[in-house]
């Protein structure tokens, strides 16, 4: 871990330039990642995809069989330290596996809340013997995991559940009384992690719930639009016995493990929608080299590369974001584990400071695989509507990925809401960038030396979008003050410039990484991807800006700022149809993803 590495705090990308060298690409993934992603690719073409049909008909039978084999494999316990019978592997490993596990449907689902969110809150927060009775079981399958916190009246607003605890007139039990909802792996699972509140504290508190406690109840199997061969349940507590020793973590501290943990589920969930993107596009690109109509391939039309092509650059966007974040949350961990910090400490407190990029790969993957799977469907035509083709599944079980996790709304708030609270309690200095941009609006316009080269063009485009929200959103906070909070159209406004210029800047540091290591005919393809990326971007980030100015300022203020958001905008001209069709072409050609 190197101090170079280290340079940015999460969100500080607003306000800094980075370096492609202080970026990982996946295009860096180690041998023994690469072995172990075969083995999560290998389970699921071998194991998982002749079973979809059948786990979707609730066969939960079969669905723990799977889990138990995943353990055998040594796949649910990637995450979790040797010490208690995992691998103990890194983040970004961890991620790469799950992106392959993201091709199997709803299985993927079942895994992710095990390995995740019913697993680590145990690492991070459990004592020496909760660690020692739960995570070899769950690493090795024995046990399967779920998390249990939303409730009929608590989906977004989580802390406001009404799952009571009371201790027990002898001291040895929480009695546990409430409902909670949309539980996944609910009629599988054998130890749950209940957030529920102490008597009347103002905050939840976290349990360890296994399922043959008294006073435990399951509902029945939920129908669901997608996923539906992951378990879905409520789960009731009548008088529910739960010994002291599974309260975890501390009294009253529930909430902030909730919330910590929805930050890693929030980027574990952006890797999932990569495995499943890539699986809809060969799923599309394999149908439109197979599918005649007028007499040719209709892999050959214009209409479908552009179609394809532009599923590949989402997806391909999504990957370089998702990874970037992912290897600054492992930096962050090993830097505090070298400054002293307990390593479950580091691990928590990575996350946290990763915040921001969780929410941006959580609400970037969830719409662009969105966007993959709708296309999917269209490019198979009628078969696509077809429950006989994957794509059918695929549409359905994307669409889930908006609402977990805490849903895009609330994560865009997020996003905005972190980093103006970063910037209040001076963890970086917002005021600063933002009075500098303000008089460069002032200012004699720099059209620039006219001789810059390729990337030097690049990082002089992302550097205008981040004066472009340092403007809109200066503005906007000094317009308001504390009222800004409750303009949300604004604030997702701004939310979606963050998002598409931290796409942007992940992308351009990948391709330029690409090119100290791809002579320039095989680098021109990535060009391609993001000279399409990046205008498209402009002009996006244009209509957003003007929206966003129009809706709060008036006079001369307004028309400084729309003639800013158009300097800040200006992008060269792209032949966006030729660089589409090249991305589509190789994809055609090679006959699945392979960027």
């Amino acid at each position: 871990m190197s101090n170079n590495k280290r340079a940015l705090k999460g969100g500080e990308f607003l306000i800094k330039d980075v370096d492609y060298t202080q970026v990982f690409i996946p295009e860096e993934f180690t041998e023994e990642q690469k072995m172990i992603a075969e083995s999560c690719r290998d389970f699921i073409q071998q194991r998982v995809l002749p079973n979809v049909e059948e786990l979707d008909k609730h066969n939960l039978d079969l669905l723990i069989q799977l889990m138990k084999e995943a353990g055998e494999m040594g796949l649910l316990g990637i995450s979790v330290p040797e010490e208690y019978g995992g691998f103990g592997q890194n983040f970004v490993t961890a991620m790469r596996a799950l992106e392959e596990i993201g091709k199997g449907f709803s299985f993927a689902v079942a895994y992710a809340a095990h390995t995740g969110i019913g697993t680590l809150p145990i690492l991070y927060f459990g004592n020496q013997e909760q660690k020692q009775k739960y995570l070899p079981k769950l690493a090795t399958g024995e046990y399967i995991g779920a998390y249990a916190l939303t409730e009929p009246e608590a989906g977004s607003d989580a802390n406001a559940g009404k799952t009571k605890a009371v201790l027990s007139e002898d001291g040895k039990y929480y009695i546990l009384n409430g409902t909670k909802m949309w539980i996944t792996n609910a009629g599988i699972a054998d130890v749950f992690i209940v957030y529920a509140k102490i008597d009347d504290d103002p905050n939840l508190s976290a349990f360890i719930v296994e399922k043959n406690t008294p006073g435990f109840k399951l509902g029945q199997e939920e129908e669901k639009m997608g996923i539906r061969g992951a378990s879905t349940r409520q789960i009731f507590f009548e008088d529910a016995k739960v010994p002291v020793e599974n309260l975890l973590g501390e009294r009253n501290k529930g909430f902030k493990i909730a919330l910590y943990i929805l930050n890693l589920g929030r980027i574990k969930l952006a890797g999932a929608t990569i495995g499943a993107a890539k699986g809809a596009i060969n799923y599309s690109v394999d149908y439109a080299k197979q599918r005649k109509q007028f007499g040719t391939y209709i892999a050959n039309f214009g209409a479908i590369k552009h179609k394809l092509a532009e599923m590949v650059i989402r997806t391909f966007v999504t990957e370089s974001l998702t990874y970037r974040a992912s290897q600054n949350i492992e930096d962050e961990e090993e830097a505090l584990k070298q400054e002293g910090m307990d390593k479950d400490r580091a691990a928590i407190e990575a996350i946290r400071q990763f915040a921001i990029e969780a929410s941006i790969a959580k609400v970037f993957g969830s719409e662009a695989l969105d966007y993959v799977v709708d296309e999917a469907v269209q490019i198979h035509g009628g078969m696509g509507y077809s429950a006989e083709m994957p794509v059918e599944r695929a549409y359905r079980d994307s669409r889930i990925n908006r609402i977990f996790e805490g849903t895009n709304e609330i994560n865009r708030l997020v996003i905005v809401g972190e980093l103006l609270k970063r910037g209040m309690k001076g963890e970086y200095d917002l005021l600063t960038p933002a009075k500098e941009v303000a008089k460069e609006l002032m200012a004699i316009p720099d059209f620039g030396k006219g001789s810059e080269d390729y990337f030097e063009k690049k990082h002089k485009l992302v550097k205008n979008f981040k004066k472009a929200i340092l403007m809109v959103a200066g503005a906007a906070l000094q317009k308001f003050g504390q009222a800004f909070q409750e303009e949300e159209e604004i604030i997702m406004n701004v939310a979606d410039m963050l998002m598409l210029t931290y796409a942007t800047e992940s992308t351009l540091l990948r391709v330029e990484k690409l090119s100290k290591m791809y002579d320039p005919e095989k680098l021109a393809i990535y060009k391609d991807i993001l000279d399409v990326f990046s205008f498209d971007t402009a002009w996006k980030m244009y209509k957003i800006g003007v929206d966003t100015i129009n809706a709060f300022a008036k006079g001369d203020e307004q028309q400084a700022m729309l003639m800013g958001i158009k300097r800040f905008t200006k992008v060269d001209p792209v032949n966006t149809k030729d660089a589409r069709r090249r991305i589509a072409n190789k994809l055609i050609d090679d006959g699945f993803y392979n960027f």
